[in-house]
Parts: C-alpha cells; structure tokens; sequence
C-alpha cells in the first residue's frame, strides 16, 4: 500500500506516526512545500520572548527524522494538482514538475494568514505571524524595534503584544471588534484583561478599523485606521486565517467557507482522499454540528481518525468542544465550548452564569480568586460552554468542563461531582462545583468565614 501525506504540520505529523505505528511495512511518502517540517507555530510566543533560543526548538520533527522511520520525505514540494480519477498528484519542485501514484492520499492543507485589503502590507517592516519565515523575521525586528502596532486582537495577536511589550517596545493593538480575544472569552473577562493591558503600557484600540500602512522609503511609517493615525516602525499583520484550499477547487468539495468537506471518517468527497487540519470542521459538542476550530489538538485527533480509516479501520471522529488555554501577563485563562458571541447557534435557550469564587480557606493566608463562567441550555441544565481565569494556573480545570461538555452533563451532576479537597489546592466545594450549584441558585457551606 503506498500512502502519500501532503503536508507536515500537527495532521500531517500525526497521521504519518499513526501510518507508521499500524502499517510498518508500508510505502509513506510525505511532501512539503517548505524547506523545513513540522513548524509549531503554537511556539512562537515562547521563541518571541527568548524562551525558546532557537528556531530549530519548535520542530517536533525534522526531515531527518522521518527518514529515520523509514519515511520517503520529499521538502521543497509543492503538490499543485490531484487527478482522484488516476489517482495520481502533480508535484512541482526545482526540476519541474512530475506525478505521483497513490493507493490513498491525505491532505492537510492548513491555513493561510488573512491578507487585509488595504494599501501597505506589503512595505517592509510589515508581517504576518505564521510558519517559521515570519517568526525568524519578526524576532530579528524586535531587536530595533521601538514602536509597534498589532492589528488583530486574537490568540496569536495577543500573544506578539505580550511579547513586544515585554521587550520594551511600545505596542498599540487594533482591533475592528469591539473587545479582545471577543471569539475566546466573554466581556466579564476581556474587561479585565484589557484593564491589564493598559496597567502593562499598551494602548487597546479596539472598534477601530485599520484603513492604510503609510510608508517612507518603503519602510512602514504610519497606521490610519478610521479613528487616528500612530507612528510606527513596525505592524503586525494578525487578523485571522483563513483555509488555504484555492488549489482544491474542483478536486474535492469545498464548503461555502472554503474548508474541504469530509465525513465523520475524515474522508472527503473523493474516494481514497482523506483531509484533516485548519482547513476542515470538527464535530462540535455543544450543537451536535460542524464548526471550524483551528486548535492543534483538534488536527491531531482528525489525523489519528484518518489514519485508522486509510487502513480500512472504520473509526468515527468523536465530537470536541473547541477547548483552549492562554495566559496574558499574570492572568491565565481557559475557555471551551460556546461564548456569548455564538450561544445562539446552540438549537435550544441558553442562559450563563458568572461566578467569582475564592480558590482555597481563608486561613491559607491569600486572596487568591477563581471568575468562571458556565453556559448552559435554560430548561434541560446541559452544559455547553465555560471558561476560567485567574492568576493561579486553574486552567487544566478547563479540561473537566471539556469532558462535561462532551458527555453532556447538566448543572446538577457537575454541582455535586466528586473533586478531592485539600487546603493548600482548594476548598471543600471545588470551584466547578460551586458554579454549577450558582447556576442553579443553590450554593452550600458559603457562610463558613474560614472556607
């Protein structure tokens, strides 16, 4: 059997290592259009702020490692056509271009960077935050840097804010939504975050639409967007992704949002072509549809699935709830399943609830506070979205809520659920419980001034 992988990204990662695992004798081929594998673009924050010293760090393989197992990598390759009939790709590279057979194919076509229809992004000192050419470009930049503005105020442009300003550099962050992070988090936490921004010198410029790049010998000089202008010498371009699918049209179905169209096996419309990654949608927990979440985690499982399915194993995408996690100077913050901003798109009523709640007794000696939130539907009590923050790390308790989402728990069964206590962790009523039993209006043991 001769398997062919186009692209090494977390699903191309994946479903290589998982080929690998179940069919050892068989033929892998893997392409990439680059000239190095498997970047991890979640690492770029941590390689920003000098955490991460070297690029090289945020591989987690390399073309050498693939060949080491035996895999026949192909770098530099850039597949620009598939005949599903012949079953064969069209691989253009630096002798030109041949065709490839296969008896089952895989795609990860990924996600490409939002190119904003305005005059300037292409002046120098301008970038896009993606794959490991912008993130060697922007590092090296912020060693000159002094004045930067961010457009886009989402996970990844949040991220380069934090790391701009950790290195001194002024930062103004533009948003044309009206908040931060407003498709991750709800307002009773973006507020804060924003307040935090501000105490860190960062000016949040959100509601605000970016219009022209204004440039001085080809250098990036201004930003006007349709409610100032800021001096600059540095823009980061971060406005979403979106599916990098234009070379599959009429190849495979594409979705009216140009993700590729695949079953619950992660096959697409065409026989024997499975995809999977930031191009394609998952199952989504809290609607029982499909949605587009472009996490890593999500590519891995996808891959895994696709996998099983190449080799004629029938297994079944399982349903996610979207979960994620990121951290903003001393606040840490989690969030899965729906939000204020996409509530609607569950079928029944939702209602939420916002609960501040003391982590551990008063007699640990600190303040330390847990904001959490729960959505769930108003007259079943089914659980369908949450999210946390605090200073401490209580963010794997998001995972809890991840798989109370999934199993479609209610309010009741998480506000009596079984959490161990400890003083120096928590309090006898752990904090998901405490907000299931605030969503039902029922809390206990509240008026124990030592707990």
């Amino acid at each position: 059997m001769k398997y062919i992988v186009v692209g090494t990204s977390h699903a191309g990662y994946e479903v290589t290592e998982t080929l690998l695992k179940d069919h050892p004798d068989a033929e892998v081929h893997l392409y990439e259009r680059g000239s190095t594998a498997s970047f991890l673009s979640c690492g770029i924050q941590s390689y920003l702020e000098g955490i991460s010293k070297h690029a090289d760090q945020l591989h987690y393989a390399t073309e050498q490692s693939f060949k080491d197992q035996g895999v026949i990598v192909h770098m530099n390759s850039d597949v620009v056509g598939i005949d599903p009939a012949e079953k064969t790709i069209t691989v253009k590279n630096e002798q030109g271009e041949s065709t490839e057979s296969y008896d089952k194919l895989f795609l990860s076509p990924g996600a490409k960077p939002v190119e904003l229809p305005i005059r300037g992004t292409d002046l120098e000192h301008a970038f896009y935050v993606r794959g490991r050419n912008w993130a060697e470009k922007i590092k090296a930049r912020m060693n000159e840097s002094k004045k930067a503005v961010v457009v886009g105020a989402g996970y990844i442009g949040i991220e380069v804010v934090e790391a701009f300003a950790k290195a001194g550099i002024e930062v103004t962050v533009i948003d044309a939504l009206d908040r931060v992070l407003k498709t991750y988090l709800d307002k009773e936490f973006t507020d804060i975050l924003e307040e935090d921004m501000r105490q860190q010198g960062i000016s949040v410029r959100t509601g605000e639409m970016v219009k022209e790049i204004v440039g001085e010998d080809g250098k990036v000089k201004k930003v006007i967007t349709d409610k100032g202008e800021y001096e600059v010498d540095t823009v980061i371009l971060s406005a979403g992704v979106r599916p990098n699918t234009s070379w599959l049209d009429g190849v495979v179905e594409l979705n009216d949002d140009r993700t590729v169209v695949v079953d619950e096996y992660m096959e697409t419309s065409e026989t024997d072509i499975f995809a999977a990654g930031d191009a394609t949608k998952v199952p989504f927990a809290p609607t029982h549809g499909d949605k587009l979440i472009a996490l890593a985690s999500n590519a891995r499982r996808q891959a895994v699935v696709a996998a099983k399915n190449m080799g004629d194993k029938k297994m079944k995408m399982p349903e996610v709830a979207g979960t994620s996690g990121l951290s903003l100077f001393s606040r840490k913050f989690a969030s899965t399943g729906v939000k204020d901003i996409d509530s609607d798109s569950v079928k029944a009523e939702v209602a939420s609830k916002y609960v501040e709640e003391r982590l551990r007794p008063k007699f640990m000696g600190d303040d330390e506070t847990v904001l959490m939130k729960v959505h769930f539907e108003k007259d079943s009590h089914r659980i369908v979205g949450g999210q946390l923050m605090s200073t401490y790390d209580i963010t794997p308790a998001i995972n809890t809520l991840s798989v109370a989402i999934t199993a479609g728990w209610t309010l009741e069964q998480l506000a009596f659920a079984d959490f161990f206590f400890q003083p120096a962790f928590n309090r006898p009523w752990n904090f998901l419980n405490v907000l299931a039993q605030e969503a039902l209006g029922e809390t206990y043991g509240s008026g124990n001034m030592l707990f």
